[in-house]
């Protein structure tokens, strides 16, 4: 592992602050950027302590187009050298169809591809001029098969597989690796931010799996090369029927039609 830094975005909480957590306990230094610069505070003053290691906070909101030229020249102007990027910042966002107010899509769009794609397109010139970097896109399980819905979620993180593919592929060989990290249900504050507990509350356990589990899956993933990690041993079962012509058709499900 190298001596310079990973950026992590939506470190405040969740599995940005898990990613946090994990790569302190490696030695590694940080960069947390989120919203929320008092849980940040808090995250990189407990990591300093425990690990001894480096931890830069900057606050920045992904949904603005400006935030990721602002994190940029914040790491430019601290001299730091950025060799580990983890896009993380996500929301649950709202339905296209019935949420008709075209601004919230709009900042849905750039939090959830538009940023992540600029946070790549800074970043990672430099990392591959350098011969090594590490890249994790925090996608999900949802892109994996499609599904009725909010129409919004599932094809987002979809557009962060493609990306983080053709990345893997076009700079593998210069030592930088990308890795779409995809997770099912995990135990984290998603879920009653986006106010759905009641929706978790009703599933069975097993669906489950802790956030220290999916960050160390995404870990040794972006170092082994992997250009998809599909974390739990449930979901790694699923997956391939997910993808494969023969079954993936069985696990659409359609919407009903609304009741007249």
């Amino acid at each position: 592992m190298s001596g310079g830094y990973t950026l992590i975005t939506g470190a405040s909480s969740g599995l940005g602050a898990e990613f946090a957590r994990q790569l302190a306990a490696k030695g590694r230094n940080v960069v947390l950027v989120a919203r929320r610069r008092d849980k940040l505070q808090a995250l990189a003053e407990t990591l300093r302590m425990q690990h001894g290691v480096t931890v830069v906070v900057i606050e920045a909101d992904l949904m603005l187009e400006d935030a990721a030229e602002k994190i940029e020249a914040a790491c430019r102007d601290q001299q730091l050298t950025i060799d580990g990027l983890i896009n993380n910042a996500g929301i649950a966002g709202p339905d296209l169809l019935k949420d008709r107010d075209w601004i919230e899509q709009r900042d849905f769009f750039q939090l959830m591809m538009t940023s992540v794609a600029e946070m790549c397109h800074r970043f990672m010139p430099a990392m591959a001029a350098r011969g090594y970097g590490r890249v994790i896109n925090v996608a999900s399980v949802a892109a994996r098969i499609p599904r009725s819905g909010g129409c919004n979620y599932g094809p987002s993180k979809a557009y962060l597989v493609a990306l983080s593919e053709e990345l893997n592929l076009t700079l593998a060989r210069q030592g930088v690796h990308t890795t779409a990290l995809c997770p099912g249900f995990t135990h984290t504050d998603f879920h009653e931010t986006a106010g759905l507990s009641d929706m978790k509350a009703g599933m069975p356990n097993w669906l489950w799996y802790g956030a220290d589990t999916v960050v160390r899956d995404a870990l040794n993933g972006v170092e082994a090369g992997k250009s998809v990690v599909v974390s739990g041993r449930l979901y790694r079962f699923l997956d391939p029927l997910f993808q494969s012509v023969f079954t993936r058709r069985f696990f659409r499900i359609k919407a009903r039609p609304d009741p007249a």
